[in-house]
């Protein structure tokens, strides 16, 4: 601040001093802010959705993660020992935990990402794909080693929860399209920890079962023709059980075929990829366990009228033959033959008769014709006339000759 003037000519100080400050280069400053966000926030978790994903050719993985309202700049090198790289994928949600720093030649905070993971039914789904990538390897999907189904079950295995909406579609399926259709019942739990083990534990026991029962009556039918595994629908999470490979590896070894009904129509479990059908809900899978005795039944009851049916288009198809074949018979009677030769006979005679006829009055009609002429025709005017004729030819001649006699 400038010291007041004493009298008219001391103007103070013409310059005045100014308090000192402290200019940064851009560079210090961006460093400055590097140090406080790693010293005070450092190692974070973030979640958010990864979009602009880039690879480059050095190995280092380049991604941006966003939510609604913001987007934070991500980088994963190379050298970094990180196990879920695959999960990175555009529009995928993760949740990432990495160093915030800036990256100070664009002046920009980062995150130097240090662990991967999906976030939510993400994770469910990645273990998915691992234990179905593992399955498929070792050949638990090959089409080839599935199984048909008997065509005429007696007798079949279910494992289920006892208290479960899936046993009474089935239940109440069986019961409409094949009552006389036993069901052994294997309880067990189909959702929640330990749940996986129950089921592998029910398809080992029916098994054994079926197995025992086989060797004490081998000439009878099978103890137990087929598995049904099933469970109604639900999430993810509580359909989890029918993923884990326990189950896989129970319905792989099972010497029954299974059937799997997990779920709805758009829910796919592995225990769906090993077993040897896969039906899209409990009901379709009852379905199609009593397809063929649900047929044969339909087909016996209308049996009757489609005998009748059929034999009435035979009856009738028969009887156009018959008609025709005695049609062709009549034509090729030997009477019909002389018949119509006779007709052929008379219509020939009646035919030269009118012929005759036509010819006579023809030639009658002519010869009148010829005698009306020849009457007009008289022989005695005809002969005058020539003599007259005559005669005036002769008195020309004389007429001529005199002429001629007196010139001369």
């Amino acid at each position: 601040m400038s010291r007041t003037a004493k009298s008219q000519w001391d103007f103070g100080e013409l310059f005045p001093t100014e308090p000192a400050r402290r200019v940064f280069t851009v560079s210090e400053l961006t460093t400055q802010v590097r140090r406080v966000l790693e010293q005070q926030i450092g190692q974070v978790w973030v979640t958010g959705e990864v979009s602009n994903l880039r690879v480059q050719s050095s190995g280092h993985v380049y991604f941006t993660l966003k939510d609604p309202n913001a987007q934070l700049n991500c980088v994963l090198f190379r050298g970094e020992a990180v196990g879920n790289r695959d999960v990175l994928e555009d529009g995928r949600k993760l949740i990432v935990q990495g160093d915030l720093t800036v990256y100070e030649p664009r002046g920009q905070y980062q995150l130097v990402v240090r662990a991967v993971e999906l976030q939510g039914l993400g994770a469910l789904q990645l273990a998915f794909e691992k234990l179905k990538r593992k399955l498929q390897a070792e050949g638990l999907f090959a089409p080839e080693r599935k199984r048909r189904l008997p065509r005429y079950p007696q007798r079949v295995g279910l494992v289920t929860s006892p208290t479960g909406a899936a046993l009474r579609d089935v239940l109440h399926v069986i019961r409409r399209r094949n009552p006389g259709l036993e069901i052994i019942l294997a309880p067990c739990r189909v959702q929640g920890d330990g749940a996986a083990a129950e089921i592998a534990a029910a398809i080992v026991l029916l098994n054994k079962w079926a197995a025992r029962g086989s060797r004490t009556r081998p000439l009878q039918h099978p103890v137990l023709d087929l598995i049904l595994l099933t469970r109604g629908g639900g999430s993810l999470e509580d359909l989890w059980a029918f993923n884990e490979e326990v189950v896989a590896r129970a319905i792989f070894e099972s010497a029954l075929p299974v059937v799997s009904a997990v779920g709805h129509e758009i829910d796919f479990t592995i225990s769906d990829f090993v077993a040897d059908v896969r039906a899209a809900t409990p009901s379709a899978a009852a379905e199609i366990i009593t397809e063929d005795v649900f047929a044969s039944g339909q087909f016996l009851a209308g049996a009757a009228e489609w005998m009748a049916r059929r034999a009435r288009k035979r009856l009738e198809h028969e009887q156009a033959d018959l008609d025709t074949l005695l049609g062709r018979l009549a034509r090729a009677h030997p009477l019909r033959l002389l018949n119509e030769k006779l007709q052929r006979l008379d219509d020939l005679r009646t035919s030269l008769l009118r012929s005759m006829k036509y010819r006579w009055r023809a030639c009658h009609a002519a010869w009148q014709t010829a005698h009306q002429r020849l009457r007009r025709f008289h022989w005695r005017r005809r002969l005058d006339r020539c003599a007259e004729n005559l005669n005036a030819l002769a008195r020309q001649l004389v007429g001529v000759a005199v002429a001629a006699g007196e010139r001369d």
